[in-house]
């Protein structure tokens, strides 16, 4: 496994491995300070970060490498070089390269010419970084084994509601998301994908258009932001509508497990899709779930770069 493209291409041998590294890194990130040393990353981004891009350059130093922040305006894609040609370009003189932008299509297209691996990390179908970090911190707090959990998403079907069903498909869980019905639900060839995927694994996955039902015995509630970058304004009114029955507030939160807890993959907008006193409250783990961009990102690069990943085959 040269690249991490989408969150399909993994196993669950490689989300092990990925995840069990990561728990080593946060105990000790300079463990591995030579795995980059005299070597270069560069970290291509079209959206603007604050999580992946500190989490990626972090990742990259503490492996002892150099990260090289580029823009889109930085390259000459913007003058219409082509996806094949920049890949070829930044082949020769990067070691690795971490993507962050809009179309799917560009992301698997640098992976397809580029000779050294390339890294998803986010485009608008899919966020495999991100579901590494909130998997690792779902093992940190309760432990490896997923039997006889349930795990639920709400709000927009978007990127992250298509990643956590197949996430949770080759994690063998039972994973719930709750969306609107229509045009916010998730996309259709995700859920079947994810479908495909459990009957592999044991796994169940579901979107319900019932909040409560899809929260009732669940021991992660998890939400995303209702307005993504790129959504256009004129949608907001209608959104912000359909979405407004599965906001996360206690009144949610109490139908989970006595252990429930909260997650979400920031930026929040509080007292919109979760409440203040969740998302701020003792059963949050969004700061932990944040520091673990780091610890994943440094983790698919040292074994990416090691060649330790199989795919799924």
């Amino acid at each position: 496994m040269k690249d991490l493209l989408r969150t399909e291409h993994l196993s669950r041998g490689d989300v092990d491995t990925i995840l069990t590294t990561a728990r080593e890194f946060a105990s000790n990130p300079l463990k591995a300070i030579q795995t980059l040393a005299g070597k270069s990353v560069a970290i291509y981004m079209t959206k603007p970060s604050t999580r992946t891009r500190l989490a990626s350059e972090t990742a990259v130093a503490h492996l002892g490498g150099h990260p090289i922040f580029l823009r889109s305006d930085d390259l000459q894609l913007g003058r219409g070089e082509t996806i094949a040609d920049t890949a070829r370009i930044i082949s020769g003189f990067a070691d690795a390269m971490i993507i962050r932008t809009f179309k799917q299509s560009d992301v698997d297209e640098l992976g397809r010419f580029a000779t050294i691996p390339v890294i998803n990390g986010l485009t608008d179908e899919d966020h495999p970084t991100q579901l590494l970090a909130d998997w690792t911190t779902i093992f940190e707090h309760f432990g490896a084994s997923v039997a006889g959990r349930k795990f639920a998403y709400f709000g927009d079907g978007n990127n992250m509601a298509n990643s956590w069903l197949i996430m949770g498909a080759i994690m063998g869980a039972h994973v719930v998301v709750a969306t609107p019905e229509g045009r916010f639900a998730p996309d259709l060839s995700a859920i079947e994908r994810a479908e495909a995927i459990a009957k592999t694994t044991g796994a169940k996955v579901e979107v319900v258009h019932d909040a409560k039902e899809a929260a009732r015995g669940a021991s992660v509630l998890y939400t995303d932001v209702w307005m993504s970058m790129g959504d256009p304004e004129s949608e907001r009114s209608e959104k912000i509508k359909a979405l407004s029955r599965f906001k996360v507030d206690d009144s949610l939160m109490q139908l989970g497990t006595a252990d429930a807890v909260f997650m979400h993959c920031l930026p929040a907008h509080r007292e919109e899709e979760v409440s203040t006193s969740v998302i701020d409250g003792a059963r949050s783990l969004i700061w932990r779930q944040a520091f673990h961009r780091r610890t994943t990102i440094q983790s698919i690069l040292f074994h990416l770069l090691r060649g330790e990943l199989s795919g799924r085959q």
